[in-house]
């Protein structure tokens, strides 16, 4: 008799979570003009290498440009290691996960100085082990190059699955093996009740389903 692995990967089930890189042009127009008076030698940027933030000797200035690119949609990436996210979804962020995040405040303006809407820089800070490798397709490469000894490599045909047990009430988070943030159901379906993510319009955030066939 054939033994079923408890942990059995299912479609839209988990997600990978990342800023939608597939509208094209420019990109987004926000430049971190304070940037440079924020990092701690040596780190070229601000965000330290076990994640977090800093202290912080004055609060990130953000100015949007219009020559650099369009306004910042609701998440967007590239900020000195950082998401950059609006205030509504911060507020699904804590409504649903609130310890998986940390945010800190910005200056955000526009071009003329004037102040532009509320945006915050964040980061992903929990980090579990819950990847069933033995239930899970995917490209699992073991070598010394890596810190960790291993990378979970997410490219090609990959079929994902998650030791419910160990997630236990954690709707967003990390893998040990793996630079990217990861969420469950939960956290996307509240993303759409809040209009942000529809049909039509992903709002700079990208779900990618890990059982991909």
């Amino acid at each position: 008799m054939a033994i079923i692995a408890k942990n059995q990967p299912k479609a839209g089930e988990f997600f990978q979570l990342r800023p939608d890189d597939l509208r094209g042009g420019k990109g987004h127009g926000v430049v971190f003009e304070n940037e440079q008076a924020l990092l701690t030698p040596p780190r070229i940027i601000l965000q330290p290498k076990t994640g977090g933030f800093p202290p912080l000797r004055e609060t990130p200035r953000l100015v949007y440009h219009t020559r650099e690119g369009v306004p910042p949609e609701d998440l967007e990436g590239g900020m000195s290691g950082y998401w950059l996210v609006s205030e509504r979804l911060r507020q699904v962020m804590e409504a649903v996960d609130l310890d998986a995040f940390v945010f800190a405040e910005t200056d955000y303006r526009l071009a003329d100085g004037s102040k532009g809407p509320t945006y915050f820089l964040c980061d992903v800070m929990r980090t579990v082990d819950a990847l069933d490798e033995d239930a899970s397709t995917l490209d699992l490469v073991i070598s010394d190059d890596f810190e960790e000894g291993k990378y979970y490599g997410l490219t090609g045909e990959v079929r994902l699955a998650f030791k419910r047990d160990v997630l236990g009430s954690a709707h967003v988070f990390r893998l040990p093996f793996h630079g990217g943030v990861f969420c469950d159901r939960t956290f996307k379906d509240a993303v759409e009740d809040a209009g942000i993510l529809t049909a039509k319009k992903s709002n700079g955030l990208w779900f990618y389903d890990m059982v991909n066939r």
